[in-house]
């Protein structure tokens, strides 16, 4: 095999490595399960039964937007069992075996992958019952979980660079909670962000979150003429600049990532 190879069958056995604690892990299972369900629940049943939209019902406007805020909030499993190992001198381990030295990051960011199908199917089977409903093709609807999940593995390869950064499970969970929740807040996955006061409007309509949500809803079918767009460029074309940032964030952090990491492990 050569050295492409190699890495790749290095990174699937990380990923079966931490698909292993997930399973052993009932506080990881609960995040990846429960929490999926009270978020969809409560907010459907809470803001819902306040909030009116016209043409369409609150639920089907809101699921595209639990989805990104469930995603995005999942990717800081990856910094923090991160964290854990480096704390733990597991990376110590690995150095001495003859692997690949992205294999552990490509590992743990494709076991959040399956962490995050896991979540999306628990939402989606709950939204449905909730009264979400998909309105589009079957090719849009699977290219939409698709684009989630490419976001989710981007957005992990942040939360990882973020982790190998600060090295401590405490300072990273405060630091990746600051730095998720105005991301999802200021966005529109909860209310049209046209109707959001001052400099807030802007900050929300070019927030990738904002793009994804709007990307999601268009693929979904969870739209209605009664709401426009609104006319930033990244809302107007939603779909390839979801993808665009996806791409993006990968090629800037999946290097930044594995950079820290040798120098992680060399110290």
């Amino acid at each position: 095999m050569n050295a492409l190879q190699l890495a790749a069958a290095d990174g699937m056995t990380i990923a079966k490595r931490n698909a292993l604690k997930i399973r052993r892990a009932p506080d990881l299972l609960g995040g990846v399960i429960i929490l999926p369900i009270v978020f969809v629940l409560l907010f459907t049943y809470v803001f819902g039964s306040m909030i009116s939209l016209p043409g369409m019902s609150y639920a089907e406007y809101l699921l595209p937007g639990i989805f990104v805020m469930t995603i995005t909030s999942s990717a800081q499993i990856t910094g923090y069992t991160l964290t854990q190992d480096l704390q733990k001198g597991i990376f110590d381990r690995f150095r001495t075996l003859p692997m690949s030295p992205s294999a552990v990051l490509t590992g743990q960011t494709i076991s959040d992958v399956i962490m995050n199908v896991t979540s999306i199917v628990t939402m989606a089977l709950v939204g449905l019952l909730a009264g979400w409903r998909i309105h589009s093709s079957l090719f849009e609807a699977a290219l939409g979980f698709l684009m989630l999940l490419l976001f989710a593995y981007a957005f992990s390869w942040v939360t990882a660079t973020v982790a190998l950064a600060l090295r401590t499970p405490e300072v990273f969970n405060n630091v990746a909670t600051i730095m998720s929740l105005p991301l999802v807040f200021l966005s529109n996955a909860f209310v049209d962000s046209a109707r959001l006061p001052g400099p807030l409007k802007p900050i929300a309509e070019w927030n990738p979150v904002s793009t994804l949500v709007q990307a999601a809803r268009e693929l979904f079918g969870n739209t209605s003429p009664a709401i426009p767009v609104p006319s930033a460029w990244p809302l107007q074309h939603a779909v390839p600049v979801s993808l665009l940032w996806s791409v993006l964030l990968l090629v800037v952090f999946v290097p930044l990532a594995t950079r820290l990491y040798k120098r992680a492990v060399s110290q």
